[in-house]
């Protein structure tokens, strides 16, 4: 098995955080520390606790963990989404094509877990 970077999971939360960063460039100034903040931290999370699972991945329970993690930053993402959506800081088009993909990081990351063994090293 390759490098974290060739694991298509992360390749698509990578870009996904990247555009979640644009996208909230717009958001207003008093949502700085709030929404804002939020959002770009759990997408970023999702990432990078991939990336972790990925370095444990020769102990199944805890590549599962991280795993775990990153889909719980994925699901809160889904709600900050929804709230800028709601909040009308992204528009219908844009909150559709973003939280379609992270429902399908969710559904990969819920593969993987499902059947670590595919992921060890050693195998």
């Amino acid at each position: 098995m390759g490098k974290f970077e060739d694991l298509f999971v992360f390749q698509l939360s990578y870009e996904l955080a990247k555009k979640i960063f644009t996208c909230s460039k717009t958001f207003p100034k008093d949502e700085t520390y709030g929404l804002t903040n939020q959002i770009r931290r759990s997408s970023r999370s999702v990432c990078a606790n991939i990336v972790e699972a990925y370095r444990k991945r020769i102990y199944p329970k805890h590549f599962i963990t991280k795993l775990s993690d990153a889909d719980g930053e994925c699901s809160e993402t889904l709600i900050w989404l929804k709230m800028a959506r709601d909040f009308e800081y992204l528009d219908d088009i844009t909150f559709r094509e973003l939280f379609h993909e992270y429902e399908r990081v969710g559904r990969i990351l819920g593969s993987m877990m499902k059947y670590p063994e595919k992921f060890d090293p050693k195998n």
